[in-house]
Protein backbone atom coordinates (compact mmCIF):
# COMPACT_ATOMS: atom_id res chain seq x y z
CA UNK A 1 0.00 0.00 0.00
CA UNK A 2 1.11 3.08 -0.92
CA UNK A 3 2.28 5.70 1.40
CA UNK A 4 -0.13 8.89 2.04
CA UNK A 5 2.01 11.98 -0.06
CA UNK A 6 3.04 14.40 2.53
CA UNK A 7 1.82 17.96 1.52
CA UNK A 8 4.43 20.56 3.13
CA UNK A 9 2.87 24.08 3.70
CA UNK A 10 5.25 26.84 3.41
CA UNK A 11 4.54 30.30 4.15
CA UNK A 12 3.99 33.26 2.42
CA UNK A 13 6.88 34.96 1.09
CA UNK A 14 6.97 39.01 0.14
CA UNK A 15 7.70 37.35 -3.51
CA UNK A 16 4.68 35.65 -3.56
CA UNK A 17 2.62 39.47 -2.28
CA UNK A 18 5.11 41.03 -4.95
CA UNK A 19 3.64 38.30 -7.81
CA UNK A 20 0.08 38.41 -6.79
CA UNK A 21 -0.29 42.49 -6.94
CA UNK A 22 2.12 43.02 -9.99
CA UNK A 23 4.63 44.93 -8.81
CA UNK A 24 8.73 44.44 -8.21
CA UNK A 25 9.13 42.91 -4.44
CA UNK A 26 11.01 45.69 -3.56
CA UNK A 27 7.96 47.63 -4.36
CA UNK A 28 5.81 45.23 -2.50
CA UNK A 29 8.24 45.80 0.40
CA UNK A 30 7.61 49.93 0.74
CA UNK A 31 4.21 49.71 0.67
CA UNK A 32 4.33 46.92 3.50
CA UNK A 33 6.01 49.38 5.77
CA UNK A 34 4.56 52.11 7.16
CA UNK A 35 7.58 54.09 7.43
CA UNK A 36 8.27 53.71 3.36
CA UNK A 37 4.33 53.46 2.68
CA UNK A 38 4.00 57.03 1.60
CA UNK A 39 7.11 56.36 -1.29
CA UNK A 40 4.55 54.43 -3.08
CA UNK A 41 1.39 55.14 -5.24
CA UNK A 42 -1.69 55.47 -3.00
CA UNK A 43 -3.47 52.64 -5.62
CA UNK A 44 -0.46 50.36 -5.81
CA UNK A 45 0.06 50.47 -2.04
CA UNK A 46 -3.69 49.23 -1.44
CA UNK A 47 -3.56 46.34 -4.39
CA UNK A 48 -0.38 45.19 -2.11
CA UNK A 49 -2.01 45.55 1.06
CA UNK A 50 -5.15 43.14 -0.67
CA UNK A 51 -2.23 40.76 -2.04
CA UNK A 52 -0.51 40.38 1.05
CA UNK A 53 -4.25 39.82 3.40
CA UNK A 54 -5.36 37.72 0.89
CA UNK A 55 -2.73 35.19 1.30
CA UNK A 56 -2.17 35.68 4.69
CA UNK A 57 1.48 37.44 4.38
CA UNK A 58 2.80 38.73 7.58
CA UNK A 59 6.38 40.80 7.11
CA UNK A 60 9.10 39.86 9.49
CA UNK A 61 10.16 42.32 11.64
CA UNK A 62 13.54 40.85 12.66
CA UNK A 63 14.55 40.41 8.52
CA UNK A 64 13.26 43.95 8.23
CA UNK A 65 15.46 44.86 11.22
CA UNK A 66 18.57 43.57 9.28
CA UNK A 67 18.08 45.67 6.52
CA UNK A 68 17.18 48.54 7.87
CA UNK A 69 19.23 48.83 11.17
CA UNK A 70 15.59 50.04 12.69
CA UNK A 71 13.42 47.35 14.63
CA UNK A 72 9.84 49.60 14.90
CA UNK A 73 10.06 48.81 19.13
CA UNK A 74 9.88 51.78 21.26
CA UNK A 75 10.44 50.71 25.60
CA UNK A 76 8.15 52.54 28.13
CA UNK A 77 9.36 52.49 31.26
CA UNK A 78 7.15 52.97 34.27
CA UNK A 79 7.10 52.63 37.75
CA UNK A 80 4.08 50.88 39.31
CA UNK A 81 1.85 49.57 36.93
CA UNK A 82 -0.99 49.41 39.18
CA UNK A 83 -1.12 53.16 39.52
CA UNK A 84 -4.34 54.43 37.81
CA UNK A 85 -2.52 57.10 36.58
CA UNK A 86 -0.87 55.47 33.50
CA UNK A 87 -3.10 53.34 31.40
CA UNK A 88 -4.17 56.55 30.09
CA UNK A 89 -0.71 57.81 29.08
CA UNK A 90 0.33 54.15 27.62
CA UNK A 91 -2.89 54.59 25.75
CA UNK A 92 -2.06 57.77 24.36
CA UNK A 93 1.54 56.53 23.62
CA UNK A 94 0.45 53.55 21.74
CA UNK A 95 -2.19 55.67 19.82
CA UNK A 96 0.85 57.39 18.01
CA UNK A 97 3.09 54.81 18.31
CA UNK A 98 1.16 52.04 16.12
CA UNK A 99 0.08 53.95 13.04
CA UNK A 100 3.72 54.79 12.89
CA UNK A 101 4.95 51.26 12.38
CA UNK A 102 6.19 51.12 15.88
CA UNK A 103 5.28 49.04 18.79
CA UNK A 104 6.28 49.63 22.51
CA UNK A 105 7.24 47.11 25.47
CA UNK A 106 6.26 48.08 28.60
CA UNK A 107 7.74 47.39 31.26
CA UNK A 108 7.32 48.34 35.31
CA UNK A 109 10.33 49.39 38.02
CA UNK A 110 8.42 49.04 41.19
CA UNK A 111 10.30 52.00 41.78
CA UNK A 112 13.19 50.26 42.61
CA UNK A 113 16.68 51.57 40.52
CA UNK A 114 18.40 47.95 40.49
CA UNK A 115 14.98 46.33 38.75
CA UNK A 116 14.83 49.63 36.45
CA UNK A 117 18.10 49.13 35.58
CA UNK A 118 17.94 45.85 34.82
CA UNK A 119 15.01 46.41 32.77
CA UNK A 120 15.76 48.75 30.81
CA UNK A 121 19.24 46.86 29.57
CA UNK A 122 16.97 43.95 28.64
CA UNK A 123 14.56 46.33 26.43
CA UNK A 124 18.39 47.87 24.89
CA UNK A 125 19.38 44.05 24.26
CA UNK A 126 16.01 43.41 22.04
CA UNK A 127 17.43 46.57 20.66
CA UNK A 128 14.74 49.22 21.03
CA UNK A 129 14.76 52.65 18.92
CA UNK A 130 14.03 54.89 21.80
CA UNK A 131 12.86 55.18 25.70
CA UNK A 132 9.81 56.49 26.89
CA UNK A 133 10.69 56.96 30.42
CA UNK A 134 7.69 57.79 33.34
CA UNK A 135 10.29 56.99 36.20
CA UNK A 136 12.55 59.50 36.65
CA UNK A 137 14.05 60.67 39.76
CA UNK A 138 15.62 64.67 39.94
CA UNK A 139 19.29 62.85 40.54
CA UNK A 140 19.11 59.87 37.67
CA UNK A 141 22.52 58.67 36.69
CA UNK A 142 21.01 56.00 34.71
CA UNK A 143 19.09 58.14 32.67
CA UNK A 144 22.68 60.71 32.57
CA UNK A 145 24.75 57.54 31.34
CA UNK A 146 22.32 56.80 28.50
CA UNK A 147 21.95 60.32 28.00
CA UNK A 148 25.66 60.14 27.04
CA UNK A 149 25.60 56.99 25.53
CA UNK A 150 23.17 58.75 22.74
CA UNK A 151 20.12 56.94 23.78
CA UNK A 152 17.11 58.46 22.04
CA UNK A 153 14.64 59.37 25.37
CA UNK A 154 11.41 60.97 26.29
CA UNK A 155 10.54 61.48 29.70
CA UNK A 156 6.41 61.95 30.48
CA UNK A 157 5.19 63.17 33.73
CA UNK A 158 8.70 64.03 35.07
CA UNK A 159 11.81 65.45 34.52
CA UNK A 160 16.03 65.48 35.71
CA UNK A 161 17.83 67.65 36.54
CA UNK A 162 20.13 68.87 34.41
CA UNK A 163 19.64 66.87 31.67
CA UNK A 164 18.25 68.40 28.53
CA UNK A 165 15.86 65.54 27.38
CA UNK A 166 12.55 66.14 25.60
CA UNK A 167 9.36 65.57 28.54
CA UNK A 168 5.75 66.26 28.42
CA UNK A 169 3.97 67.34 31.81
CA UNK A 170 1.05 68.93 32.97
CA UNK A 171 1.48 72.27 34.49
CA UNK A 172 2.23 71.57 37.98
CA UNK A 173 2.09 75.08 39.16
CA UNK A 174 -1.00 76.18 37.33
CA UNK A 175 -2.47 72.72 38.68
CA UNK A 176 -1.67 73.51 42.34
CA UNK A 177 -2.71 77.68 41.63
CA UNK A 178 -6.12 76.18 40.82
CA UNK A 179 -6.73 73.87 44.32
CA UNK A 180 -5.26 76.68 46.37
CA UNK A 181 -7.38 79.67 44.55
CA UNK A 182 -10.62 76.70 45.17
CA UNK A 183 -10.00 76.76 48.99
CA UNK A 184 -9.06 80.33 49.39
CA UNK A 185 -12.60 81.55 47.78
CA UNK A 186 -13.95 78.83 50.06
CA UNK A 187 -12.90 80.78 53.19
CA UNK A 188 -10.14 78.38 53.97
CA UNK A 189 -6.80 80.30 55.35
CA UNK A 190 -5.45 77.40 56.99
CA UNK A 191 -4.43 75.23 53.93
CA UNK A 192 -1.74 72.01 54.73
CA UNK A 193 0.21 70.57 52.01
CA UNK A 194 0.69 66.91 52.18
CA UNK A 195 3.69 66.87 49.61
CA UNK A 196 5.12 64.54 47.32
CA UNK A 197 8.08 62.68 47.16
CA UNK A 198 11.11 65.21 46.82
CA UNK A 199 13.35 63.01 45.09
CA UNK A 200 10.85 63.58 42.32
CA UNK A 201 10.13 66.64 39.60
CA UNK A 202 6.84 66.45 40.55
CA UNK A 203 6.69 66.45 44.27
CA UNK A 204 9.14 69.13 43.94
CA UNK A 205 7.39 70.76 41.55
CA UNK A 206 4.29 71.23 43.42
CA UNK A 207 5.12 71.81 46.47
CA UNK A 208 7.16 74.72 45.37
CA UNK A 209 4.09 76.08 43.82
CA UNK A 210 2.09 75.67 46.83
CA UNK A 211 4.08 78.03 49.21
CA UNK A 212 3.80 80.55 45.91
CA UNK A 213 0.19 79.87 45.78
CA UNK A 214 -0.06 80.83 49.36
CA UNK A 215 1.82 83.63 49.40
CA UNK A 216 0.06 85.14 46.21
CA UNK A 217 -2.81 84.81 48.49
CA UNK A 218 -1.32 86.45 51.55
CA UNK A 219 -1.64 83.77 53.59
CA UNK A 220 1.19 82.52 56.10
CA UNK A 221 3.75 79.86 54.21
CA UNK A 222 3.79 77.52 57.62
CA UNK A 223 6.27 74.99 57.46
CA UNK A 224 4.93 72.81 59.95
CA UNK A 225 2.28 72.42 57.68
CA UNK A 226 3.31 70.83 54.84
CA UNK A 227 4.33 67.46 55.47
CA UNK A 228 6.46 65.01 52.75
CA UNK A 229 5.07 61.65 51.90
CA UNK A 230 7.76 59.33 51.00
CA UNK A 231 5.98 57.15 48.20
CA UNK A 232 2.84 58.63 45.95
CA UNK A 233 0.64 56.23 47.52
CA UNK A 234 -2.61 55.95 49.60
CA UNK A 235 -0.30 54.72 52.64
CA UNK A 236 2.10 57.65 52.78
CA UNK A 237 -0.88 60.19 52.62
CA UNK A 238 -2.61 58.44 55.77
CA UNK A 239 0.91 58.47 57.69
CA UNK A 240 1.46 62.09 56.42
CA UNK A 241 -2.01 63.20 57.74
CA UNK A 242 -1.46 61.32 60.91
CA UNK A 243 1.38 63.52 61.68
CA UNK A 244 0.04 66.75 60.61
CA UNK A 245 -3.26 66.09 63.02
CA UNK A 246 -0.33 64.79 66.02
CA UNK A 247 1.86 67.93 65.20
CA UNK A 248 -1.36 70.47 66.93
CA UNK A 249 -1.44 73.26 64.43
CA UNK A 250 -4.39 74.11 62.96
CA UNK A 251 -5.97 73.97 59.98
CA UNK A 252 -9.37 73.53 57.82
CA UNK A 253 -8.37 71.77 54.22
CA UNK A 254 -5.31 69.57 52.51
CA UNK A 255 -3.84 70.11 49.17
CA UNK A 256 -2.57 66.74 48.18
CA UNK A 257 0.47 65.80 46.29
CA UNK A 258 -1.82 63.42 44.24
CA UNK A 259 -4.93 61.82 44.32
CA UNK A 260 -3.29 58.39 45.87
CA UNK A 261 -2.17 60.92 48.83
CA UNK A 262 -5.33 62.49 49.02
CA UNK A 263 -7.00 58.38 49.32
CA UNK A 264 -5.00 58.31 52.45
CA UNK A 265 -6.70 60.77 54.10
CA UNK A 266 -10.17 59.12 53.95
CA UNK A 267 -8.73 56.41 55.63
CA UNK A 268 -7.66 58.64 59.04
CA UNK A 269 -10.87 60.43 58.71
CA UNK A 270 -12.31 56.75 59.30
CA UNK A 271 -9.58 56.12 62.14
CA UNK A 272 -10.15 59.05 63.96
CA UNK A 273 -14.51 59.74 63.43
CA UNK A 274 -13.74 62.90 61.72
CA UNK A 275 -16.15 63.96 59.00
CA UNK A 276 -14.86 65.52 55.13
CA UNK A 277 -15.70 67.81 53.91
CA UNK A 278 -16.98 69.49 57.29
CA UNK A 279 -14.06 69.14 59.26
CA UNK A 280 -11.44 69.12 56.54
CA UNK A 281 -12.16 69.51 53.14
CA UNK A 282 -9.64 67.57 50.57
CA UNK A 283 -8.23 68.50 46.86
CA UNK A 284 -6.62 66.16 45.21
CA UNK A 285 -4.09 65.95 42.01
CA UNK A 286 -4.05 63.64 38.80
CA UNK A 287 -8.04 62.68 38.26
CA UNK A 288 -7.54 59.25 38.59
CA UNK A 289 -10.88 56.74 36.95
CA UNK A 290 -14.04 56.71 39.85
CA UNK A 291 -12.94 59.37 42.24
CA UNK A 292 -16.45 60.79 41.60
CA UNK A 293 -17.74 57.28 43.28
CA UNK A 294 -15.46 57.83 46.57
CA UNK A 295 -17.83 59.26 49.70
CA UNK A 296 -17.23 62.18 49.36
CA UNK A 297 -16.51 62.08 46.22
CA UNK A 298 -12.94 63.80 45.75
CA UNK A 299 -12.34 67.51 44.48
CA UNK A 300 -9.08 66.82 42.11
CA UNK A 301 -6.96 68.77 39.73
CA UNK A 302 -7.28 66.65 36.25
CA UNK A 303 -4.24 66.88 34.12
CA UNK A 304 -4.72 65.25 30.47
CA UNK A 305 -3.33 61.93 30.75
CA UNK A 306 -4.22 60.62 27.19
CA UNK A 307 -2.96 63.98 25.77
CA UNK A 308 0.45 63.43 27.67
CA UNK A 309 1.06 59.86 26.31
CA UNK A 310 0.01 60.72 22.63
CA UNK A 311 2.68 64.28 23.09
CA UNK A 312 5.41 62.12 24.56
CA UNK A 313 5.14 59.08 21.37
CA UNK A 314 5.46 62.67 19.19
CA UNK A 315 8.56 63.96 20.67
CA UNK A 316 10.16 60.27 20.74
CA UNK A 317 8.90 59.97 16.81
CA UNK A 318 10.85 63.33 16.02
CA UNK A 319 13.60 62.39 18.60
CA UNK A 320 14.20 59.16 16.13
CA UNK A 321 13.64 60.82 13.03
CA UNK A 322 15.09 64.09 13.81
CA UNK A 323 18.15 62.97 16.27
CA UNK A 324 20.07 66.36 16.36
CA UNK A 325 17.24 68.48 17.00
CA UNK A 326 17.13 70.27 20.09
CA UNK A 327 15.04 68.38 22.87
CA UNK A 328 11.39 70.29 23.57
CA UNK A 329 9.47 70.73 26.97
CA UNK A 330 5.81 70.49 26.48
CA UNK A 331 3.60 71.79 29.12
CA UNK A 332 -0.30 70.55 29.09
CA UNK A 333 -2.67 72.64 30.74
CA UNK A 334 -5.01 71.08 33.96
CA UNK A 335 -8.17 71.67 34.58
CA UNK A 336 -10.00 71.77 38.27
CA UNK A 337 -12.61 69.52 39.36
CA UNK A 338 -14.82 70.60 42.02
CA UNK A 339 -16.91 67.89 43.99
CA UNK A 340 -18.01 67.06 47.53
CA UNK A 341 -14.59 66.88 49.14
CA UNK A 342 -14.18 70.64 49.08
CA UNK A 343 -17.16 73.03 50.94
CA UNK A 344 -16.98 76.71 52.82
CA UNK A 345 -14.25 76.81 56.14
CA UNK A 346 -16.07 75.93 59.31
CA UNK A 347 -17.09 79.28 61.21
CA UNK A 348 -15.00 78.57 64.04
CA UNK A 349 -11.91 78.08 61.75
CA UNK A 350 -9.71 80.09 63.65
CA UNK A 351 -10.13 78.59 67.20
CA UNK A 352 -9.53 74.96 65.96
Amino acid sequence: MASPKIVRMTAPRLRDVAQLAGVHPATASRALNPQTRQQVNADTARRVLRAAESIGYQPNPIARSLKTARTGTVGLVIPDLTNPLFPPIVRGIEDVLTPAGYNAWIVNTDNDPQREEAQVEALRSRQVEGLIVATARRTHPLLARLHRQGVKMVLVNRRVDGLELPSVTADDDAGIGLAVAHLVGLGHTRIAHLAGPQHTSTGVSRARAFRHALIDHGLPDDPALTVECGYWSESEGARGLRRLLDGGRAFTAVVAGNDLIALGCYDVFAERGMTCPDDVSVVGFNEMPYLDKMRPPLTTVAIPHYEIGAEAGRLLLDTIDEPDRYPRSVLLAPSLVVRASTTPAPCDAASR
